[in-house]
């Protein structure tokens, strides 16, 4: 997809994290490897108020992922 591969070479380009719950983005961390980063938001149909939990409970770890040279993909899943 034309948008997809803009969006992913403007965050490599720019040194941005991906954050996504759509499963596009992830093939393309597992085809390309990184950067970008991509965190993966695994939440089904879930709504807004759930990813934010999600992300805020989940701050420490996404500060740490962020920092780390040698990850490039992350999983946050909700429960």
């Amino acid at each position: 997809m034309l948008l997809d591969s803009s969006i992913w070479d403007y965050a490599k380009e720019n040194n941005f994290t991906l954050v996504s719950k759509g499963t596009d983005f992830r093939q393309r961390s597992f085809l390309y490897g990184f950067p970008p980063k991509v965190i993966w938001l695994s939440v089904g149909n879930e709504g807004t108020n759930t990813i934010k939990t999600l992300l805020l409970d989940n701050i420490e770890m996404i500060t740490e992922f962020d920092k780390s040279l040698s990850e490039g993909f992350l999983v946050l899943e909700y429960s």
